[in-house]
């Protein structure tokens, strides 16, 4: 059938960063909105508040094939299927999961069971194992209703550095930089568009986790992706910006590594870090205190002071 373009919100300012943004209403946390990025580039960008529902999802439209980035809950993948089914009667080949974390794959068997292949750098192979296993597992006895006796799917196809998906007309670059968010973090990359689809590597707000992260790593992965020539990027949760985004990522744990090692050399202890920290910057970018991110600062505390293994 032809295709129509499904767009339930067409963006319309430029996708930038805005600093600012809470303050001026440009993040609409209680919104589920898709943007058709490019021809046949799809970004959804799921709310929030006032429950969260699972991450963003993107889809690229091939000439014989769709591509879904981001599987998410599977209730969400059942409706980016329904989504999918109203511009392409193509099949959906492939899911690529930038990370192992259930909002982030838990959909994977609600693709697998309509053909699609799931995609996931090697170095998230041993979590998907472990963690990702695990919390399914967790999540079939907690929410029944929607995991019901879904089986688990772990990725069947795994790239170490790089992966191709490439037909002429779309071009999918699939790139695991290193330990970041978590050791298996990858995104999509479409250099002719020129669309970064960044997982949790990097988000639009105060979305960060980094109870798998390695911070210091994750700044040299953020200074990689923002070496390519990004115009858009459509981060892991928020809303979509542009490559502003990913040196807003960086700063934010450049400048907590700083704030932090500055307070240690100084003899200052967590509890006294955590009550005097300030990051203005963050404020004006997130909308959030610095100080709220509690986990955040007692995860680089530890990596900074060598209590935890990295």
């Amino acid at each position: 059938m032809d295709r129509r373009r499904v767009i339930v919100a067409l963006l319309s300012v430029s996708l930038v960063t805005c600093l600012s943004g809470w303050s001026v209403g440009w993040f609409k946390p209680t919104e589920t909105v898709i943007h058709e990025l490019a021809p046949g580039v799809f970004f959804r960008k799921t709310r929030n508040e006032p429950e969260f529902i699972g991450c963003n999802q993107g889809w690229v439209i091939f000439n014989d094939f769709v591509l879904v980035i981001d599987a998410n809950f599977p209730n969400q993948a059942q409706e980016v299927v329904r989504l999918i089914r109203k511009s392409t009667d193509k099949p959906i080949r492939y899911v690529f999961d930038t990370h192992y974390h259930g909002d982030h794959a838990d959909g994977n068997p609600i693709y697998t069971d309509i053909g699609a292949i799931a995609i996931a750098s090697e170095n998230s192979r041993e979590l998907f194992n472990t963690k990702g296993l695990a919390g399914f597992q967790k999540s079939q006895l907690e929410k029944p209703d929607e995991y019901g006796k879904l089986e688990y799917k772990k990725p069947s196809m795994l790239f170490p550095r790089k992966l191709v998906l490439d037909d002429g007309t779309q071009r999918v670059e699939l790139l695991h930089f290193g330990h970041a968010h978590t050791a298996g973090d990858a995104i999509a990359w479409l250099p002719k568009h020129g669309i970064a689809f960044t997982g949790d590597a990097v988000v639009n707000g105060p979305f960060n986790y980094t109870g798998d992260s390695n911070t210091e790593s994750w700044i040299r992965v953020l200074t990689e992706i923002g070496k390519l020539p990004i115009k858009s990027v459509a981060p892991g949760h928020g809303e979509a910006s542009d490559a502003n985004l990913v040196a807003a990522q960086k700063r934010y744990f450049v400048e907590l590594r700083e704030a932090i090692q500055h307070a240690i050399d100084a003899g200052r202890t967590l509890d006294e870090i955590k009550s005097s920290i300030s990051l203005p910057f963050y404020k004006e970018w997130c909308g959030v205190d610095v100080k709220e991110r509690t986990e955040n600062i007692e995860h680089v505390y530890s990596e900074l002071t060598g209590t935890k293994s990295r």
